[in-house]
């Protein structure tokens, strides 16, 4: 008995992988060389405005970050806002940079917050 209770075990696991793999991924544009700020709408869907060309993702954040300032000065209340560079959403947030392949997926560290609030590769800054 043990063993057909560990086989259909298995095959209930084995089942429920294969429909978190079908399900749907967000992934954004894999456009070279252009930055998105992205923008969730009500119906759950994403604007991707062009913001500017640049040649890495961590140009990209600091245009990001520079938009985001500057919509705080003028009143704006968002601190934390979307992008996308090169099939990779940018998630900018209070702690820094995190990237991820899609919506739904892991998040990585691209960029952390230096003391005074700068952006800066993780390592680059002494201890």
């Amino acid at each position: 008995m043990p063993v057909k209770s560990t086989l259909a075990a298995l095959i209930v696991c084995a089942a429920a992988l294969g429909v978190s793999a079908c399900a749907k991924k967000t992934t954004p544009p894999g456009d070279a060389r252009v930055c998105y700020h992205v923008v969730p709408q009500k119906d759950q869907s994403l604007k991707y405005n062009k913001l500017v060309e640049t040649d890495s993702l961590e140009k990209c954040a600091a245009n990001l970050e520079a938009m985001r300032i500057k919509f705080l000065t003028l009143g704006g209340n968002r601190q934390e806002i979307y992008g996308a560079y090169q099939a990779n959403f940018l998630f900018l947030q209070k702690e820094g940079v995190l990237t991820s392949t899609s919506l739904e997926g892991p998040r990585y560290v691209a960029l952390v917050r230096t003391g005074d609030g700068r952006l800066a590769t993780p390592g680059a800054m002494p201890q």
